[in-house]
């Protein structure tokens, strides 16, 4: 097993677009009949999703499907759950600053979160955290043990 870190940056309006963050359904929704304004919109809805789900850098809302975006998007990878927990608080005291949440910024707090982190993936379980900054910017970061996933143990590492 090893642990692949992921780290987004953007507008909380982009984070709120959740069809963007989720796979396409297996199976696309029937064509709309000529006419049916609702089901054609359904049915473009779906083919973005499918165009872009694994291009698009929103983080997903499982965090195991992560490791079905492309290898690009890994930030580092880990073989110690320590040396990741070490990278999370280098991410999370690059943007403590700037979090929203004055009780968010203190530091046992983000000490204790590395620590939980690190106790979470030697068990082979994933980390994602967010943090809303000032104005209206979120940041995502996420560890996402892999080879195989405890939670999804279908998805292959996307670093061949």
């Amino acid at each position: 097993m090893h642990i692949h870190g992921y780290a987004w940056l953007g507008e909380k309006k982009a984070f709120d677009n959740e069809a963007l963050r989720r796979p396409p359904h297996p199976e696309p929704p029937l064509p709309a009949l000529p006419g049916d304004t609702a089901g054609q919109r359904l049915v473009e809805r779906y083919r973005e999703i499918v165009a872009e789900f694994d291009v698009t850098d929103l983080p997903p809302l499982h965090t195991a499907h992560w490791l079905m975006k492309p290898a690009s998007m890994v930030k580092g990878t880990w073989a110690e759950p320590k040396e990741a927990g070490e990278w999370l608080g280098l991410q999370l005291a690059e943007f403590a600053p700037r979090f929203a949440s004055e009780g968010e910024r203190e530091a046992t707090r983000l000490v204790l979160l590395v620590k939980a982190a690190a106790e979470r993936l030697m068990s082979g379980g994933d980390v994602s955290l967010g943090h809303y900054l000032n104005g209206t910017v979120f940041h995502s970061v996420a560890l996402v043990t892999c080879s195989p996933n405890c939670g999804s143990p279908d998805l292959p590492c996307p670093i061949r």
